[in-house]
């Protein structure tokens, strides 16, 4: 694991949300007004099960829409000025089933819950492998078993190097085989600022937690 998060976990936090404040503030790319239709999709294919954690949430439209249609969500999000922007989004739309949180998504733990489903729309690709690590256990202790795991993140099949990294098939399947069960990943697209109507190749993920790490003494990744 990163030596910064081995040293000081509160450093390494802090670090994340000063670069993604930055980027907040000169409007991320990632940061459309509206849900990513690949979220829209999962839901009205029944694929959203209980209570939902939107991982690293940013300015909630994903959340926002799940909690549209019926869900509690959660939204976690470690830049304070988009956690501001989806809580008042929430107050506005009249939605009080969708909650924000700042927090570290590498420390999910300290919500004291379990959820049925967690989304992930475009943290994934922007961790770093230690990161990715840290965050995959993470998971693990916030996913309850039988709950879905959904991914969308750039794909390798993106031309190109702006924007996050490129994220193969086999990155992903790695990522998720202790405590964990693959069952999708499907082409998909990311709808940003910068890559036309269209948006950029991406994959859609869908694990499913098939173990508690503590009860069944694997790491949960």
């Amino acid at each position: 694991m990163d030596d910064r998060r081995r040293a000081s976990p509160e450093a390494w936090a802090e670090d994340a949300r000063l670069r993604f404040e930055a980027l907040y503030e000169r409007q991320a790319s990632w940061d459309v007004p509206f849900a990513q239709p690949a979220i829209v999709e999962l839901a009205a294919r029944g694929l959203i099960r209980g209570t939902v954690l939107d991982a690293g949430c940013g300015s909630g439209e994903n959340a926002l829409h799940l909690a549209g249609l019926g869900f509690d969500v959660w939204g976690v999000d470690v830049a304070p000025s988009a956690v501001a922007r989806a809580r008042e989004s929430a107050r506005r739309r009249g939605l009080p089933a969708a909650r924000f949180l700042v927090g570290d998504a590498l420390s999910l733990e300290v919500l004291g819950m379990e959820f049925g489903t967690v989304v992930d729309s475009g943290l994934f690709h922007a961790l770093t492998d230690a990161e990715r690590e840290a965050y995959v256990e993470a998971l693990a202790r916030a996913t309850r078993p039988g709950g879905l795991l959904h991914i969308l993140c750039f794909s390798d099949r993106q031309p190109g190097d702006d924007g996050p990294r490129r994220i193969s098939d086999a990155e992903l399947r790695t990522a998720f085989v202790r405590g964990w069960t693959v069952r999708s990943i499907e082409p998909a697209r990311f709808r940003t600022n910068i890559h036309g109507p269209e948006g950029a190749a991406a994959w859609l993920a869908t694990v499913e937690r098939t173990a508690r790490s503590r009860e069944s003494g694997d790491s949960g990744g």
